[in-house]
């Protein structure tokens, strides 16, 4: 039986606050946004077992996409901690400019959170357009999942697909070690 990961809605509300304050608003709209959060939880789940926020990501057609996210923008800009700007015609498409209107807070997050999220701001927003890091998120585990469902963490594992080598073989002692 897989244990339930909860949902700590206050802590993701700050780390869509803090994500707004850190990156440059010319640089991330809503796809970059959904983007780092989605690798953010997914990738503190891989390194520890526990995602930053265990938001609940659902599959669309861009992409894993949290599911809170609106209702998170809205009240950030209603307890105007955020503004959102619409940008039309931003290479054709219309584009959400979300700019931090003070500092968020972080006491609750650990240095190594904000490490990760900081290195995923900087990979996304900067390596990245939004299309390629769409394309980028259609991996194996967007792919087995449907349109409009949920997306699980445990499918991290799914995209690790592979033979079993040495040093697989070696960790699994090492681990088993540990416990014993």
């Amino acid at each position: 039986m897989s244990r339930r990961i909860k949902f700590k809605r206050d802590k993701f509300k700050k780390l869509v606050h803090y994500i707004a304050h850190k990156a440059d608003p010319t640089k991330l709209g809503k796809t970059k946004m959904n983007k780092i959060l989605w690798y953010s939880d997914i990738f503190a789940y891989l390194d520890n077992g526990k995602p930053i926020t265990g938001e609940t990501y659902i599959k669309r057609q861009f992409g894993p996409v949290s599911k809170n996210i609106l209702d998170i923008l809205d009240e950030l800009v209603d307890e105007n901690k955020i503004a959102i700007r619409d940008i039309d015609n931003f290479f054709g498409y219309e584009k959400k400019d979300f700019v931090s209107l003070n500092r968020p807070e972080l006491k609750e997050f650990t240095a190594e959170e904000i490490s990760l999220v900081d290195a995923l701001i900087e990979i996304i927003c900067e390596e990245h357009t939004a299309f390629s890091i769409s394309e980028a998120s259609h991996d194996r585990i967007w792919e087995l999942a449907e349109i409009g469902e949920e997306i699980p963490y445990c499918a991290i594992f799914a995209s690790r697909l592979a033979e079993i080598d040495e040093d697989d073989i070696a960790w699994a002692k090492e681990k088993l070690g540990k416990v014993a």
